[in-house]
């Protein structure tokens, strides 16, 4: 018998995640696009208003979730 092991071709059963941060950095650096949590604890309160204004701007209120 030989050592061929079957390999399903559904590769891994959990495939690695990449890091949200990079792929952020890859899209700002390669296409120009930002992708920015206003939440994020890097921005002083000044940054995260302006954030929010223009998001709301350009794509209106955020809904309101209740879980």
């Amino acid at each position: 018998m030989s050592a061929f092991r079957y390999r399903c071709p559904l590769g891994r059963p959990f495939p690695e995640r990449p890091d949200p941060e990079s792929i952020k950095r890859q899209g700002w650096r390669d296409e120009g696009i930002l992708v920015i949590s206003p939440q994020d604890e890097r921005l002083d309160w000044l940054e995260r208003q302006l954030l929010t204004q223009i998001a709301e701007r350009l794509y209106g209120r955020r809904q309101v979730r209740h879980d």
